[in-house]
C-alpha cells in the first residue's frame, strides 16, 4: 500500500511540474475552445460585451437622411456705364437692365415615406425657387414643397421617387424618450456631408424660448450645427424621434444645447399638410396672460391659483360670440388643467376646427363653465 502511495505522490508531482512549464512557455496550448473566425482570419475580435457602438442603430436611420439644397434668384441690379462703345463691347452691360444671380443655401430632411415624403424646417426651403435633394446612396432629385408650417417651422417636401425604392425612417412611439436617453444627431453641418453626433436628451418640453409659435422641443446636448436643420434626431436603436431645428449659440456654433421638435408633432402636421395641404388647429380669439401674484391679489385670489387671465377678445371671434369677457380666468379646457399662456395655447390649437369645447373659468371669484365653438386659427403670413 505504501508502494502505491509513493507512486501516486510521484505521478502527481511530475503532472504538476509539467504544468507549470507549459503554463509559464506555451499558455496557448492550454485553450479548450477554437478561435474567433476573426481571431483566425488575422482580424481584431467584436468589442467584449458591454462596449457601446451605436453603428447598427446609425446603419439603419442614416440612408433616410438627405441633404437639400435650395436656390433663389435674386435680381442685382447693373450699376449703367458710359455711353462708351469700347466699354460696352468690354463687359457687355448696358444701362437700365438687371441681372439675376443665383443664392444657395444648404440643410438637411428625413424621407418618412415610401411615397416620397420628406420632413424639414420651414426655414431651409423658405422662399426657395429650386430645391434638390441628394440622398446617402449618391442618388439627386428635385423635391417641390407640398405645404409649410411656419408656426412650428416645419415643412413637407415630396421627392420623386423613381424606379429605385426610396429609404424611410422608421418613427419612434409617441412619447418614447426620457431625459437621460441617448440620442444621435444625422444632418450635412456646414455642407461638409452626412455627419452624426452623439450626446442624450437634456430636457423635454422646452418652450418659451421665442423660436416658434408652438414650443415643445427636445432638448439634447449632441452636436447640431449649421446645415444640421431639418435632420433627424434618432434613438440609439435607429428610431427617428425628432427633427433637428435650432440651436442657442453666441458664435454660430454648437455649445451643448440644441431642440428638436418631437416626432409625434411633426407626424401630425405632416399629416394634415398631406391630406388637407395645410394645418388647421383650434381659435378661441383671445389674448392670454400669465397669472402672477400680484395679479392674484388684485383679483383677491390666493397667491397660487393657476390659469391665464384674459387680456383681450375679438368682438367677432368664437370666445367673444360665446360671452368670454376680458379678466375671466381660464383655469382648464375640456377638463385639462391650464397652466399657463403656453399650455393654453397648445390645448387650444389641439381642439378640432367646428366642434364645441367647455372652458372652466374664474368670473369674480365663481367658478363656471363656458362652451365656445372653436374656430380655425387665421393662417400666419409668410
Amino acid at each position: 500500500m505504501r508502494r502505491y502511495w509513493l507512486i501516486f505522490a510521484q505521478a502527481v508531482t511530475v503532472c504538476l511540474a509539467i504544468l507549470f512549464v507549459v503554463t509559464t512557455l506555451r499558455p496557448d496550448w492550454l485553450r479548450l475552445s477554437a478561435p474567433a473566425p476573426e481571431e483566425a482570419a488575422g482580424r481584431p475580435a467584436a468589442p467584449a460585451a458591454g462596449a457601446s457602438s451605436y453603428a447598427a442603430a446609425v446603419a439603419r436611420a442614416a440612408p433616410a437622411v438627405v441633404n437639400v439644397f435650395t436656390s433663389k434668384h435674386v435680381n442685382v441690379p447693373v450699376v449703367p456705364l458710359p455711353d462708351d462703345p469700347i466699354l460696352r463691347q468690354l463687359f457687355g452691360q448696358v444701362p437700365g437692365l438687371s441681372r439675376r444671380e443665383s443664392s444657395t443655401s444648404l440643410g438637411s430632411g428625413v424621407i418618412v415615406s415610401a411615397e416620397g415624403y420628406l420632413l424639414t424646417n420651414y426655414h431651409v426651403v423658405e422662399a426657395a425657387d429650386a430645391i434638390e435633394v441628394a440622398l446617402a446612396d449618391g442618388r439627386r432629385g428635385s423635391a417641390k414643397v407640398v405645404g409649410a408650417d411656419p408656426d412650428t417651422d416645419l415643412a413637407v417636401l415630396k421627392l420623386d421617387a423613381g424606379t429605385r425604392p426610396l429609404p424611410v425612417a422608421a418613427l419612434a412611439a409617441d412619447r418614447s424618450l426620457r431625459v437621460g436617453d441617448v440620442v444621435l444627431a444625422i444632418g450635412n453641418p456646414f455642407g461638409v456631408g452626412q455627419t452624426t453626433t452623439q450626446g442624450i436628451v437634456s430636457a423635454l418640453g422646452r418652450n418659451g424660448l421665442g423660436i416658434n409659435t408652438y414650443e415643445n422641443f427636445i432638448q439634447t446636448d449632441a452636436a447640431i450645427n449649421p446645415g444640421n436643420s431639418g435632420g433627424a434626431l434618432i434613438d440609439s436603436q435607429g428610431n427617428l424621434v425628432g427633427i433637428n431645428t435650432a440651436i442657442y449659440s453666441e458664435s454660430g456654433g454648437s455649445l451643448g444645447i440644441g431642440f428638436a421638435i418631437p416626432i409625434d408633432a411633426a407626424r401630425k402636421v405632416m399629416d394634415d399638410i398631406v391630406k388637407t395641404g395645410s394645418v388647421r388647429r383650434g381659435w378661441l380669439g383671445i389674448e392670454p396672460q400669465d397669472i402672477t401674484p400680484e395679479l392674484a391679489r388684485a383679483f383677491g385670489l390666493p397667491a397660487d391659483t393657476r390659469g391665464v387671465v384674459i387680456a383681450g377678445v375679438m368682438r367677432d371671434g368664437p370666445a367673444g360670440k360665446a360671452g368670454l369677457r376680458v379678466g375671466d380666468i381660464v383655469q382648464t379646457v375640456n377638463g385639462a388643467q391650464v397652466l399657463d399662456t403656453v399650455s393654453m395655447l397648445r390645448l387650444i390649437a389641439a381642439l378640432p376646427p367646428g366642434e364645441k369645447a367647455t372652458l372652466g373659468i374664474l368670473r369674480g371669484g365663481k367658478a363656471r363653465d363656458v362652451t365656445v365653438s372653436v374656430g380655425t386659427r387665421p393662417a400666419r403670413p409668410r
